[in-house]
């Protein structure tokens, strides 16, 4: 047996033991002031520990991985889809892929209830299922040509339960992709630093493509160096544009941002991975990372106080101002891609699997990436909870609670015991200098805000206007990598879904099948966006208020997935692994699809909230948000056709979740009979490392390999 070096053994009692006192602190504290690098003591340690002994011991025990195995880049390369890719370049597009806009506005709406309870969730969250689901999703597609997560459920699951699956996972993603880009459009709406910076991106992404394909293929280290400081000038002449003649080219409106998201979508579906695709989510992971890495060093530094309560009287009343809905289940909703995300497996049976050039690399990419997204999610919160209480429920209460005034504002804020003046919410808006910071609802604004007060505790007051446009310029660069990968993955599902019609959509990269799945998937997300942007209570924005449940419900058919797949591949040991988060999601999610479909309360269940708008329009009121009669009866159809999609989403999951329980109980009983459709082993002729620094051996044996 392998005996612990002592240093190892000091180095990892001294991690255990800062995160146990970061824990303590944020637990036992009452009414003292607590440090917000508390908060990041207790991730960074908590996260350290599941890294390197939960998701070692899954990667090697559990799904032991095979080094040996060649993946399905390097057996089914053809340079569009399928390509052997640098671990490095890799590990930044999965990231780039998963991290959209849950984990940066998910935890700031959730710090309504306080900051403990979303803390809790987002660290145990994440370590116990969302990385867990992401890992095993992406090794149990690496071993079936990178199937989709759909076509994955109808092959192991069997035919009922997986049509169930790969229509609500289709349907999911369509809702996800809108919403998604309806965030970057209202990010970029106006903003020439920001819209100017990420356009940028793809001309930059574009040239590190070929660097590496055709200039210096394998020279990561100097196409990264390339990259950032292109990046960063990019990122610096976007201010000196918006400050110049050049300021009305890069102005567009929204209708004009939703035409170039579609274009860019659809483009960057059909381009070859390696040349658009993979590089720019690359090259955007360094000003993802580099900023959140920023953050947490400014809470070490300037050492922020948490001045949200531990668990405010929201929590357990559910009558915030936010969200309305208790604690339980609403806060696990709202948080999101910070702990557990359904669209992650579609990212991890999508683009990932059809590049990872070795299945012992699941580990660092599929769970180290979203070890890496839940750190955002705690410096969002972070963010949200060292801002003031009362300007933050005066920027996240829409205007029909708070009003249009800083002095009715004021007033409100005050009476929910978290006071502040109409002079300090006007002061706050000057600061960043914004007209007015009322009603600016959505999580990203105050999630800005955050940012811009960490660091200008650092690099001085004066710059907090200029931290403030960056953190909202940054958070559209975050969520458009998310975009653009996710519309590729779309392409597969449908493609998956067609092949099961006509044989030649099973080939991915089969050129007339790629260009038409891929307008179909533009067209879809692209038309409830366009809708979503001409009409403020229409398209997109109908189904924005089932983003959250869509997400969690698509992490129940993941997990259900991958809970069969360990039982029937002689895992049946192991597969409380996936069966514990399967049975907690599946609670929690079905419990707030219930309460979203036959809640009493209007604020809450979309049929109530109905008959209130219906009974209103009979008696000729018009009742917030609506301003006329027409948008009256507009809240009556989106509250009826969020009803509906709500029960028949979570039916589905149901019977997924039904049907995969069936399989696991037939397999038990007669596991000769059972079939997995898991491609042939053959010998990999690729040497590549496990992680991001090579050991000893790995270095030994490139050497070796090298010198042959």
């Amino acid at each position: 047996m392998r005996t612990a070096n002592p240093r190892t053994v000091v180095v990892w009692a001294l991690v255990a033991l800062v995160g146990a006192a970061g824990w303590s602190v944020l637990a036992l504290s009452r009414g003292e002031e607590v440090s917000a690098a508390w908060m990041v003591a207790a991730a960074l340690g908590s996260y350290a520990i599941g890294y390197r002994f939960y998701a070692r011991f899954i990667a090697h025990r559990v799904l032991k991985v095979d080094r040996t195995r060649a993946t399905p880049a390097e057996r089914l390369d053809n340079g569009i889809d399928f390509h052997p890719t640098d671990r490095r370049v890799l590990l930044g597009h999965h990231f780039a892929a998963i991290a959209g806009a849950g984990p940066l506005v998910g935890p700031v709406l959730a710090a309504q209830m306080g900051y403990l309870p979303g803390t809790i969730w987002i660290i145990v969250g994440v370590i116990f299922a969302g990385a867990v689901q992401d890992m095993i999703v992406l090794f149990f597609s690496t071993r079936r040509d990178g199937r989709s997560l759909g076509q994955m459920a109808r092959e192991e699951i069997g035919p009922f339960g997986g049509v169930a699956a790969l229509v609500a996972a289709f349907a999911i993603m369509i809702i996800l992709l809108g919403v998604l880009a309806l965030v970057v459009v209202n990010a970029l709406a106006g903003s020439p630093w920001g819209t100017f910076s990420i356009a940028m991106t793809i001309p930059i992404a574009l040239l590190m493509g070929c660097y590496l394909r055709v200039l210096r293929p394998g020279r990561v280290v100097e196409v990264s160096l390339i990259g950032v400081a292109l990046l960063l000038f990019a990122l610096v002449s976007g201010r000196w544009v918006a400050e110049s003649s050049w300021a009305d080219t890069f102005t567009l409106a929204p209708s004009t941002l939703v035409v170039w998201l579609v274009a860019y979508g659809f483009i960057a579906s059909i381009l070859p991975v390696w040349m658009l695709l993979a590089p720019r989510d690359y090259l955007s992971t360094f000003l993802k990372i580099g900023t959140i890495a920023l953050l947490a060093l400014g809470v070490v530094i300037s050492l922020p106080t948490l001045k949200m309560d531990a668990v405010t009287d929201f929590a357990s009343r559910g009558d915030g101002p936010v969200f309305a809905g208790s604690l339980f289940p609403f806060v696990f909703i709202t948080i999101a891609c910070g702990a557990l995300s359904g669209f992650h497996a579609l990212i991890s049976s999508g683009t990932t699997p059809k590049m990872i050039q070795k299945e012992t690399q699941v580990r660092m990419i599929g769970y180290g990436s979203m070890l890496m997204e839940s750190s955002v999610a705690v410096m969002a919160l972070v963010a949200a909870s060292v801002i003031d209480p009362g300007l933050y429920f005066a920027m996240n209460a829409p205007a029909g609670v708070i009003g249009d005034t800083v002095q009715n504002a004021s007033q409100v804020v005050t009476g929910w015991g978290y006071s502040i003046s109409p002079g300090d919410l006007a002061q706050a808006a000057k600061d960043v200098e914004e007209s007015s910071l009322l009603s600016r609802t959505g999580g990203a604004p105050t999630l800005a805000i955050g940012i811009s007060q960490i660091f200008s505790d650092v690099t001085g007051g004066s710059l907090r206007a200029f931290w403030y446009h960056f953190a909202i310029m940054f958070e559209a660069l975050f969520i458009l990598t998310a975009v653009d990968a996710g519309t590729r993955v779309g392409r597969f599902m449908l493609q998956d879904m067609l092949g099961n019609v006509h044989r030649s959509f099973r080939n991915v990269s089969w050129k007339p099948g790629l260009v038409i799945t891929s307008a179909l998937v533009c067209g879809a997300w692209g038309y409830f966006l366009w809708v979503g942007v001409h009409e403020p209570l229409g398209g997109i924005n109908q189904l924005f208020p089932i983003f959250g449940i869509a997400n969690q419900l698509l992490a129940a058919v993941a997990l259900a997935v991958c809970t069969t797949l360990l039982v029937k591949s002689g895992r049946l040991k192991w597969a409380w692994i996936t069966g514990i988060p399967l049975a907690w999601d599946a609670t929690v999610t079905l419990t707030a699809s219930w309460q979203k479909v036959f809640s009493g309360d209007p604020r809450v269940g979309f049929f109530t909230q109905r008959q209130v708008f219906q009974d209103a329009i009979d008696r000729g009121e018009v009742l917030a948000p609506a301003q006329s009669m027409a948008d009256m009866r507009t809240v009556v159809t989106n509250s009826t056709v969020d009803g509906v999609l709500t029960a028949v989403l979570a039916l589905l999951i149901v019977v997924v979740i039904a049907d995969a329980l069936r399989v696991c109980v037939w397999h038990v009983r007669r596991p000769a009979l059972s079939t997995l459709s898991e491609a042939p082993h053959v010998e990999s002729g690729i040497v590549a490392p496990a992680g991001l620094i090579p050991t000893r051996e790995e270095k030994e044996e490139a050497r070796r390999a090298t010198s042959v």
